[in-house]
């Protein structure tokens, strides 16, 4: 196991060759490094502040009534042009 310079954390080595005589951690010492590495990540996150989730909801929300109208507008447009490739006399 190394240091990871920036932040201190605990992180498991690959890229360097093994000294001889080094074993490779157990199944639980390399279950508890990638518990700690986990939290040391979740440690990271940036929870958004209420206006900020509030926005990212609506421009979601948005974006999603957008793509709708565009998809309904092809498939009405497809229904259109099959209608009168077919020669179905109704139409839509």
């Amino acid at each position: 196991m190394v240091q990871d310079e920036p932040n201190g954390e605990i992180v498991a080595a690959t890229d360097r060759p093994r000294a001889k005589g080094e074993r490779k951690p157990n199944i639980f010492a390399r279950i508890a490094i990638f518990i700690r590495q986990v939290f040391a990540e979740l440690r990271k996150v940036v929870v958004p502040t209420r206006q900020e989730l509030i926005k990212y909801s609506l421009v979601s929300i948005g974006f999603v009534v957008v793509v709708m109208a565009i998809v309904w507008g092809l498939d009405l447009l497809f229904t259109m042009v099959t209608s009168w490739v077919f020669g179905n006399p109704g139409g839509v």
